[in-house]
């Protein structure tokens, strides 16, 4: 099912270690049935300098979740329209219900520059130091399968190829807002 950008708007929810991280609303962009694209713009309070790229008020966010795959593919825009490159998130497949896209963070992620030079792979430290390879192993392979897939991604297809709507969506997911 195709749904126009100007048809709804929803509540993303992230959630980490059973707690809710963060709550912002997003516009949705398109939903396939598998495949959930929504923009929102940068939705924590003030600059997060994580050294590698700066968030900041007026950033603009197309976030891509699965409801059948393990990360969510966030591409980040400068409020002018600059492409600053790609956040992916490991989480659990998202759910979408009663307006909420319900998605569990797990800790794993990756960052994707503009131009696909740089690559880096984070938090694997606190992806061990949570646990979940003790609580729910097939959950733990799967994180890791699924950052070691976007990695292969990132490196060979480049990301912006690989989760590209075709011709007919570029005007929704251009990230132009």
């Amino acid at each position: 099912m195709s749904v126009s950008s100007a048809e709804s708007s929803l509540v993303v929810v992230l959630v980490k270690a059973g707690r809710t991280k963060i709550r912002y609303p997003a516009r949705l962009v398109r939903d396939d049935g598998t495949r959930i694209t929504v923009r929102a713009p940068w939705a924590a309070p003030g600059v997060r300098d994580f050294g590698f790229v700066r968030f900041e008020p007026g950033d603009v966010f197309t976030e891509h979740y699965w409801r059948d795959s393990w990360f969510a593919v966030k591409e980040v825009r400068t409020a002018a329209g600059g492409l600053k490159g790609w956040y992916c998130d490991i989480t659990r497949p998202a759910v979408l219900r009663n307006g909420e896209l319900v998605v569990e963070d797990l800790d794993l992620d990756l960052w994707v520059s503009a131009d696909g030079s740089s690559v880096l792979r984070l938090d694997e430290d606190e992806f061990e130091a949570s646990g979940l390879a003790g609580r729910d192993p097939a959950a733990a392979d799967a994180a890791r399968r699924a950052l070691d897939e976007l990695e292969l991604l990132a490196r060979t297809d480049g990301l912006d190829r690989a989760f590209e709507y075709g011709p007919a969506e570029a005007d929704e997911s251009d990230g132009s807002g």
